[in-house]
């Protein structure tokens, strides 16, 4: 029997072809999944590797199968040694890592290790980094007492510990390299071998470079918070800093934002730079407090 737009198919066969319609019809092709990109975490003072045990725990949990590499460099007493000199040992290690991810790397970089991961984004002319997370860094800079500072100078004081950061003995560790006495500006600026340089506030031949370089990562995540008990001030973490009478500036009261020195104004036009302040987190929980890393770490693992 003819139908309306010809022959019927019985009705039985109809039904014996149904499963095979999807095998019949074309199917869009599915576009391959892009794997995370893969986590360089750099550790800070007296730290190592085993330090982010909870951390790597976390990533694993909430992006399973992403390549996580802690670079066990300079580790313990070693990370006393000045920064530059880390700073080409850390670039020889992610270089590799680099080349090998076509897709970008994500920079988590604890303490002084946030600054070490500043200045390789400064130096290294084709890095690939997605996301640079600074996890209570301080990149403007330390002016307070600490434990580890009593125990590195037992006889000097805050007040005092220009007279030995900023000769060229003390500027053989590693903490002198960011010593930032608001009270002694010309002297920062005139022996810090490190911070004052990658912060464009002294003029060197690479600073053009170094600015453009910096530019290329696309998105910086500054972490930190008013217990952390050993950034001084705790708003470092945030490129905040002391004035001369100990006042607070925020970021974007700094010269080194208004002058736009490293791109730091250029990155906060671009709403590349996001601020997370925790209160209520010491210094060394920042890489284990879950809450923490669900908050401000796990949101930008692409």
């Amino acid at each position: 029997m003819l139908g309306f737009w010809g022959p019927q198919l019985p009705v039985l066969g109809v039904v014996l072809l149904l499963p095979l319609l999807p095998l019949l019809l074309p199917v869009a092709p599915t576009s391959p999944k892009v794997p995370y990109k893969p986590i360089i975490i750099v550790h800070g003072l007296f730290d190592s590797s085993s330090t982010f045990r909870h951390l790597l725990q976390y990533i694993n949990q909430t992006h399973p199968g992403t390549l996580v590499t802690v670079l066990d460099l300079f580790d313990g007493g070693e990370s006393l040694r000045p920064l530059w000199e880390q700073v080409q040992g850390f670039r020889e290690a992610v270089t590799p890592i680099m080349k090998q991810s076509p897709h970008g790397v994500h920079l988590l970089c604890y303490s002084q290790g946030g600054l070490i991961c500043r200045a390789l984004l400064s130096v290294m002319d084709e890095h690939n980094v997605d996301t640079f997370i600074s996890l209570s860094s301080p990149q403007m800079g330390q002016y307070g007492d600490t434990d580890y500072l009593k125990w590195l100078f037992p006889t000097s004081m805050r007040s005092n510990l220009y007279r030995v950061c900023y000769s060229p003995w003390g500027q053989e560790f590693s903490i002198c390299n960011y010593w930032h006495d608001p009270h002694h500006p010309d002297l920062y600026l005139n022996a810090s071998s490190f911070l004052a340089l990658i912060n464009g506030e002294r003029d060197h031949p690479n600073a053009t470079v170094w600015r453009k370089n910096f530019l290329r990562v696309k998105r910086v995540i500054l972490i930190g918070g008013p217990d952390d008990g050993v950034i001084t001030p705790w708003q470092s973490s945030f490129f905040g800093f002391y004035d001369a009478n100990e006042t607070v500036l925020e970021m974007e009261e700094q010269q080194v934002y208004l002058r736009d020195s490293f791109g730091l104004k250029t990155l906060s036009a671009r709403g590349a730079i996001v601020r997370c302040s925790t209160p209520g987190i010491p210094h060394t929980a920042w890489h284990s407090n879950r809450s923490l890393y669900e908050a401000c770490i796990e949101p930008w693992l692409s």
